[in-house]
């Protein structure tokens, strides 16, 4: 009984309201300015499309400016296809369909509910343009008062010609030319029948009838389209079989979306905003298409593995050339475009340590000398100390610089930015490609801001001798109007000295053999490698970057509202494993290279122990690396040096890694 009269309620009530717009027919119509247009779409204009490194497409770069398009542009055949599923008494009616009214208002009745509306093409108009979506008696009002006005006021060639420019086809594109070139890479005049039919059944539900939606879906939106149109006899029976078997191609979705908006930037930064409205380009992008999706599933498995909330980014640099060989801003571009590799900023935690260690280098320090990791309180200048201590509180006493940087030593650290300078470490950290601001020893504990990029950006030169490349995401450009090819060849720039590179690189291959990243000694057994955790206080941020000779990867885990991540949750255990999987696929085929060690880097025997050279008698001895002029010269005193003739510095190669004994305490613990 109840749903009989909702059911009677309904039909009253539209029966009412169509009564009203009898009424309202005859009453003065509100004054309407002529609708705002935008720039004609230009002749011949086509999307810029992006290819890697490879030449396989990856995507395409659309215009964001919307563009009119003259009726004579649009196929007749979509004109048809629009008129016949949306409002078939379009070229009888003053705007308003009373007929096709009175029709919705009986299948309302019969199926219980508000099953079809009678909205003209007119009204569907003045809808989109001037009104809201909500559903009520005032706005239908106002809405036929306003589709009654520009019937007086526009032909109705006029009035769907602003109606295809101004309606919404999904997936951000309004209007048909933005839809023509998003779902098949054309002008609204090069359309096929079988496109336009796919284009036809949009509008009735643009985030399900899409071309890219659902296939099911689209199909059988498709068939009504061309169902409705044999019954007005505007196709035959035969086209419209024809047009169902012989379903058009949309144009693939940009594969990278992350990437393909660092290229869009790149372009606009080079060549200005008008490039992108002019298209017309073909891309050559430092992109390797397999690389990038390897990428993006290791990111994804590696942080859905922990929490379906966290996010991740990562980036993979060709140290050599600055080529970017693959980014991933976050773990689903679907859901969230936010960019996390190259936008984003967070502290890196200890991940900047490496830029410590080297700048040491180069003011003399050396891998093997001895530091001790008691405490120091240092004053503040506000009439406080600070008294930085180590993750978790350990203390390891004596230890050499290699130590301290594989155990991510925080009180070491500080000793050792203490001692070269802050303003010094600052200049350095910015030749490596790392803008820093802040002036005080807080910077050794990674504090301030930066964003992946940058990071992985300022690894290069210790990956490559010491050079540091520009990062490049586009190879080349060609211009398909004028036949012409822009270069972007890779710009390098010597920043470190190769000494202090390949010693700092030796320190860090550490890192992966007893350090912080020690689950990756497995991997650094395969093939040389050197990297760096990093974790921010309470768990926040989870960092690893790390290298090859070929290749610089980065990895960054956390939340974007930052909050604790949980015990467990460092740079070791979460970061590094990711980068662990993406860097054993990436490789795959590759030789194992080693890095080069160069002339003007020595090598001696020490103990560890004591950071002088090692005597018969020391019980623990290791290979170490030193610039020329800074290696010990003196036994070791606490096993018979001073029984012992030195001898010259060797500088052939050795065992970067020293035997398992060096390492000592082996607890890899981040700060």
């Amino acid at each position: 009984m109840s749903r009989l009269s909702s059911s009677f309620n309904k039909s009253v009530g539209c029966a009412a309201f169509t009564f009203f717009l009898l009424v309202i027919s005859v009453l003065p119509a509100l004054a309407v300015e002529n609708i705002a247009t935008y720039p004609p779409l230009p002749a011949g204009y086509s999307s810029i499309r992006v290819f890697d490194n490879q030449g396989r497409f990856v995507g395409r770069i659309l215009t964001e400016n919307r563009y009119w398009v003259s009726i004579d542009r649009i196929p007749v055949f979509l004109q048809k296809a629009v008129v016949a599923v949306e409002d078939s008494r379009f070229y009888e009616h003053g705007g308003i369909d009373v007929r096709g009214i009175a029709r919705a208002v009986v299948k309302d009745v019969v199926k219980g509910r508000m099953a079809e509306g009678g909205s003209t093409i007119t009204q569907q108009l003045v809808k989109n343009k001037f009104l809201s979506g909500e559903k009520t008696i005032d706005r239908k009002i106002e809405e036929a008062r306003l589709a009654l006005e520009f019937e007086k006021k526009y032909t109705k060639s006029q009035i769907l010609e602003m109606y295809f420019n101004e309606i919404y086809y999904g997936n951000g594109a309004w209007g048909i030319a933005q839809a023509a070139r998003l779902y098949f890479d054309k002008n609204p005049e090069e359309l096929t029948d079988g496109e336009c039919a796919l284009l036809a059944g949009v509008q009735k539900a643009p985030g399900r009838y899409n071309p890219l939606g659902k296939s099911a879906d689209v199909v059988k939106r498709r068939d009504v389209v061309l169902k409705r149109m044999v019954e007005l006899k505007m196709i035959t029976r035969r086209q419209q079989q024809a047009l169902r078997d012989h379903p058009p191609t949309v144009t693939q979705a940009s594969q990278v979306p992350y990437y393909i908006a660092h290229v869009r930037n790149n372009l606009v930064e080079r060549f200005g905003q008008q490039i992108i409205e002019q298209g017309c380009l073909e891309v050559t992008a430092a992109l390797d298409l397999n690389l990038q999706k390897q990428a993006e599933k290791a990111l994804r498995d590696g942080v859905k593995r922990i929490s379906p909330s966290l996010q991740g980014a990562l980036i993979c640099l060709d140290p050599a050339t600055g080529d970017v060989l693959a980014a991933v801003g976050g773990v689903d571009s679907a859901k969230n475009s936010y960019d996390r590799a190259f936008v984003a900023q967070r502290q890196p935690g200890s991940s900047i340590k490496p830029f410590i260690y080297a700048a040491a280098l180069e003011q003399g320090v050396t891998a093997g000398s001895i530091w001790n990791d008691t405490p120091v309180a240092y004053n503040q200048g506000n009439g406080q100390d600070w008294k930085p201590l180590n993750y978790g509180g350990e203390r390891y006493g004596d230890l050499t610089l290699r130590q301290a940087l594989a155990h991510s030593n925080n009180v070491v650290t500080v000793k050792l930015l203490d001692k070269i300078g802050v303003p010094y470490f600052v200049n350095f950290a910015g030749k490596v490609g790392l803008p820093l601001r802040t002036q005080n020893l807080s910077l050794a504990l990674g504090t301030e801001e930066v964003t992946l990029k940058d990071l992985v950006l300022a690894y290069t030169p210790l990956a490559n001798g010491g050079s540091r490349p520009v990062p490049r995401t586009i190879i080349r450009v060609f211009d398909r109007n004028r036949g012409t090819w822009t270069e972007n060849p890779p710009a390098v720039t010597t920043v470190l000295a190769p000494a202090t590179a390949f010693v700092t690189t030796q320190m860090l291959k550490d890192v992966l053999v007893y350090g912080t990243a020690k689950g990756l000694k497995k991997f650094s057994q395969e093939r040389p490698a050197a990297g760096k955790t990093g974790t921010t206080n309470d768990y926040r941020d989870a960092w690893f970057v790390g290298y090859t000779p070929q290749m610089v990867t980065g990895i960054w885990v956390g939340y974007d509202k930052p909050r604790p991540g949980g015990k467990g949750f460092t740079g070791g255990g979460v970061a590094a494993p990711i980068w662990g999987q993406f860097m054993r696929s990436a490789l795959t085929g590759k030789p194992a290279r080693d890095f080069v060690k160069p002339d003007t880097v020595v090598s001696v025997s020490i103990d560890p122990a004591t950071g002088f050279l090692a005597t018969p008698a020391c019980p623990t001895k290791r290979d170490e690396f030193y610039i020329p002029g800074t290696e010990p010269t003196e036994f070791c005193p606490k096993h018979g040096g001073d029984t012992v003739k030195p001898s010259p510095a060797v500088s052939s190669p050795s065992d970067a890694d020293g035997d398992e004994e060096e390492g000592g305490n082996e607890r890899a613990k981040d700060e």
